[in-house]
């Protein structure tokens, strides 16, 4: 008798625990319900794998892998695979839809990042010695892209701009900036964006006579500097480390990221960060390929936990100036938080980006 009773005592127990559940109906917190796989720019895979990122992630139902690739490259992968994109702007986003069947998806820009200049000291001393730069604050600076140009269109060395001095003996061969391939990279395809709107008069490249007027300087930008990253990631490691070129494009968030989480490695303290007086804003874009995804772009872009995360990483929140100048106080010796003295212009269509590429890649 009495091991009937306890065995029916276990059944009533064990079914009054799955009743408590049901009726509670509450996972426990931090427990993940739907897992999402995405294909990112390379530039925001620290901020996935931020641990508490992917608590934040899992508090709100998802769990999210990610692989990365250039964002002009990523309409040429196997999109079905994927739950979601999310290129580093709008103008591969547009693609991506079309390549992913779902043209006309409701995507997000929960964030964005201005391009930014790296300058070591000495660059920058000798940039702003004559006239292609100008220092606005103890690091930082703006890079004058229309006589940067102009000395980039005439060949000019970093022995000719220190007129034979040997101040910087370390500075040598053609002044340029180090970028990414323009054709697959975001990064690198915005700055020649950027440089085609200052040659084109300050127009955007629109048509062929456009290409052909600014394919000239284009094809000198980029045949100077060699072998070509496919992201940002590598050549500011390098720079960092104090190797790499003495200019390196760059994300302003890979700059503010570091200053923010505290990373004295190499030459952060005498590195200058120069914002170029025109910029393309670079709106990282979220395009939902599957169902499960959609919700996340949304909440990106709105929960108060991942937007404060997401400025941890260095990125500005869409309309979140204040709360970017906030949190990046302590370094506004590198940073322009208001962006202020900087000429925002459109980028070309993607057809006619990706043939200034080509041309500029010969």
């Amino acid at each position: 008798m009495r091991r009937i009773l306890g065995i029916a005592l276990a059944v009533l127990l064990v079914g009054g625990v799955i009743a408590a559940i049901a009726i509670g109906g509450k996972k426990p917190e931090g427990t993940a319900t739907k897992t999402v796989r995405g294909v990112i720019g390379s530039e925001k895979s620290e901020f996935f794998r931020d641990p508490d990122v992917v608590k934040a992630l899992a508090d709100k139902g998802y769990t999210v892998k990610t692989e990365t690739s250039g964002s002009w490259a990523m309409d040429q992968l196997a999109l079905k695979e994927f739950d979601f994109a999310f290129p580093s702007s709008n103008e591969p986003a547009k693609e991506i839809e079309a390549a992913a069947g779902v043209k006309g998806a409701q995507n997000t820009k929960p964030f964005f990042s201005p391009l930014v200049v790296i300058a070591r000291a000495n660059a920058a001393e000798v940039l702003t010695g004559h006239g292609l730069a100008k220092m606005t604050g103890k690091n930082s600076g703006t890079l004058l892209l229309g006589p940067f140009l102009k000395a980039a269109a005439e060949d000019e060395t970093w022995q000719g701009l220190q007129g034979g001095a040997t101040a910087h003996p370390e500075l040598a061969g053609t002044v340029f900036i180090k970028t990414t391939d323009p054709a697959t990279s975001n990064s690198g395809a915005l700055f020649l964006a950027t440089a085609s709107n200052v040659a084109n008069n300050s127009t955007v490249v629109s048509d062929d006579a456009g290409i052909e007027r600014t394919a000239p300087l284009m094809r000198k930008l980029i045949s100077v500097q060699g072998a070509l990253e496919q992201s940002t990631d590598d050549p500011f490691r390098s720079f960092i480390s104090g190797s790499g070129e003495p200019l390196i494009l760059a994300y302003e968030s890979q700059v503010a990221s570091l200053l923010q989480q505290k990373q004295t490695a190499g030459d952060i303290a005498t590195m200058v960060v120069l914002y170029p007086d025109t910029t393309v804003n670079s709106p990282h874009t979220f395009v939902p390929i599957s169902e499960n995804a959609k919700g996340l772009g949304p909440l990106l872009a709105t929960d108060p936990k991942l937007r404060a995360l997401a400025i941890r990483h260095g990125f500005r929140p869409q309309e979140g100036v204040a709360e970017f100048t906030a949190a990046t106080a302590p370094h506004a010796a590198y940073l322009n938080p208001g962006l202020t003295g900087i000429r925002q212009v459109g980028a070309p269509t993607v057809q006619i980006l990706m043939a200034l590429a080509a041309r500029a890649k010969g």
